[in-house]
Parts: structure tokens; sequence; C-alpha cells
């Protein structure tokens, strides 16, 4: 169901950036970096309406197999991820479930497969603009059990792990920047990374999960990979496989949020079940 502040609450007003009111979206949303990305996800939604497209903030509310949810584009980075989850919070969405694309840094992960992120290496400054550098970024649990079972469910390659989230696209991820520029500790980083256990990276998951934590609200991520650091391999594939997974966890939190009531109980456990 959509969710509508009361009229009353001075947060229930149409967003700044992402021109959205109160009743255009759901307590769940996907947040895709790419505008165009939303097209893929909601190919596999029973229907959608697009509610609004501003800067690059473009957004459709619908249902996947009867469950309510919204997408959001949040354009590349930390900080207009943010503003992004910031705004949705203001309209009283409840959980965050980045929708993007990869680098795979840890070997045996390939091109095409599913990351879906359990923590966040804090490799960005907006979090940083709202909590200590040591607080952590955590992929909310029922989120992360919502994307495997998802995986599972639909069959496609997955891997659970940390995710590094940096600023920057090339001196960030160790690319050389123009005419071959390397940033200090470039050659170093992704070993390093690699060494810590970290299994991708990209750009917003970590604010993402941090905002969503301060909160008390939910927050996860899974992402395609596009990119194999470790191999040397990039390829555009299976974009469509990350958006499914993520429509697919939002109609399973909705069952798991049913089932909590049922049962009085505020967080999911082993013990309850949604078949």
């Amino acid at each position: 169901m959509t969710h509508r502040p009361d009229s009353e609450d001075p947060n229930a007003e149409t967003q700044y950036h992402l021109d959205v009111g109160p009743d255009g979206v759901a307590e769940t949303v996907l947040l895709p970096g790419n505008p165009e990305r939303i097209d893929r996800i909601v190919e596999c939604w029973d229907g959608y309406d697009e509610i609004a497209h501003h800067r690059e903030y473009r957004t459709a509310t619908g249902r996947y197999d009867g469950a309510p949810l919204s997408v959001t584009s949040t354009g590349i980075g930390s900080p207009s991820a943010a503003i992004a989850v910031e705004e949705l919070a203001r309209l009283g969405c409840e959980t965050f479930i980045r929708v993007g694309s990869c680098g795979a840094i840890e070997p045996g992960v390939s091109v095409g497969d599913l990351v879906i992120t359990t923590g966040a290496v804090r490799q960005e400054g907006t979090s940083d603009e709202y909590v200590r550098e040591d607080y952590p970024a955590v992929a909310d649990y029922e989120v992360v059990s919502a994307l495997v079972a998802a995986a599972e469910k639909l069959g496609y390659d997955y891997h659970t792990g940390l995710t590094a989230s940096t600023d920057s696209f090339y001196a960030g991820q160790g690319r050389p920047g123009y005419d071959g520029f390397e940033a200090a500790g470039a050659d170093d980083l992704l070993a390093e990374l690699r060494n810590a256990n970290v299994t991708n990276v990209e750009m917003e998951a970590s604010a993402i999960l941090t905002l969503a934590t301060v909160y008390g609200l939910r927050g996860g991520a899974v992402c395609t990979v596009y990119a194999d650091r470790d191999g040397g391999e990039f390829r555009v594939t299976g974009e469509s496989r990350a958006a499914e997974t993520a429509s697919l966890a939002a109609h399973l939190l909705a069952k798991m949020d049913e089932r909590k009531a049922e049962a009085g109980v505020d967080r999911w456990h082993a013990g309850l079940s949604i078949d």
C-alpha cells in the first residue's frame, strides 16, 4: 500500500530534488543510479506509473507480484544518492535497496554475477558528513536475507560480501586518470581491499546503508558485476538480474513483514516462515 503521511506533517510536501509528493511512493524503494535503468527494472513489474523526472531523479511506482514498490534513480555517486534517501525518507519510505553495477575484485566472481552487500567500506565523503568515520555501514539483515532468497529462487549466481564505495570511478578505484595520471596509493588499493576480503567496488552503497541505519530504516544493495578487476574483463551484461532480484526481494520483505505482524514480533528470525 502506498504510504501516506499525515497531511499536517511538514515533511509530507513535494520534495525539492525528487519532485515527488507523499502520495507518489511506496514504503519500499529500489535505487538504481542510471535513470535509464528504470525501464529495465519496471519490465518485470505487474504495472507502474511514472511519477516524476527531475534532474537525475526519475521515479516510478507500481507493483511486483502484488507488492507495492517504487524506484528512484539517484545519479552517480554518494552525494546525490544521499539526497534521494533523505527526501524519500521524508515521504515515509522505510526500505531502500540499491540496484546497480559494480567491479568485482575477489577471485571467482565473474562478469554477470550478482553481489549482495552485507556491509560497506566508507571510502566516500558523504556519510562522513552525517556520522563519525568509525561508524559502520551495514546492510539490514532482513534485506540481505530477502535478496539471497530472491537470487536463489531465480537461479542467479550470486555472492555476499563487503563492498567498497568510492567517490571516484577512476582514481578512487585504482584506475589511471587522464593522460596516465596515477593517484597516490592507486597501485596498491585493490590488493589492499582484496586482502581484507572486500568483494566489489562501486559508488553509492555505503552512503545509502549508513543513512538508513542512522535513521532506523532498512537498507541493502545488489549489483551486477560488469567489471572483473581481477581478470581484466569488462562487459555490460545481466542488468535485468539485479533488477528482478531486488523486485522479488521487495515482495519477500512484504511477506516477511506480514508474518512478523502475525507472530507479534518486531524482527525477522529463523523461527518464522513465509511459505
